[in-house]
């Protein structure tokens, strides 16, 4: 059962933006830019308010650098597809499944990222989750 509302053309939008920000991570590195999409509509709370859609999400402003630097152009395939519908269905993987915020940096992961605690790097990523004092949506169970 999904977590947030989903339309066909919703999934292939959330599985171009996959592709786009993670394809060189493999599947799993997919899977949480996923979970991150995800958790930010259902957060609502610190950057995250009022996003309640997969394209407000994917288009919300300065919120993905494949949208800013134009490498969101690419179709969805198959693969990103199935993807991106586990990540609409709950499915939630570590280090991304309480996290609001990743980026890919040059060198070693910041400890903190826009005041929150790193969780762990995955590949060329560092994931970030809030803590429950300023985001306890994120941590309600599905």
């Amino acid at each position: 059962m999904a977590v947030v509302k989903a339309r066909d053309q919703d999934i292939t939008l959330l599985a171009r933006l996959l592709r786009a920000e993670a394809e060189g991570e493999g599947e799993k590195g997919m899977m949480l830019v996923g979970n991150v999409g995800i958790n930010r509509i259902r957060a609502n709370c610190s950057d995250f308010k009022g996003i309640r859609t997969i394209p407000q999400m994917v288009y919300q402003p300065h919120a993905f650098e494949a949208i800013i630097h134009g490498y969101f152009y690419q179709k969805a395939r198959d693969r990103e597809r199935r993807l991106a519908r586990r990540a609409v269905n709950g499915e939630r993987q570590w280090p991304a499944k309480f996290s609001l915020w990743y980026f890919r940096p040059q060198g070693d992961c910041p400890s903190t990222w826009y005041g929150q605690p790193l969780v762990a790097r995955y590949r060329k990523h560092c994931f970030y989750q809030p803590t429950a004092e300023t985001c306890e949506n994120i941590y309600n169970t599905f």
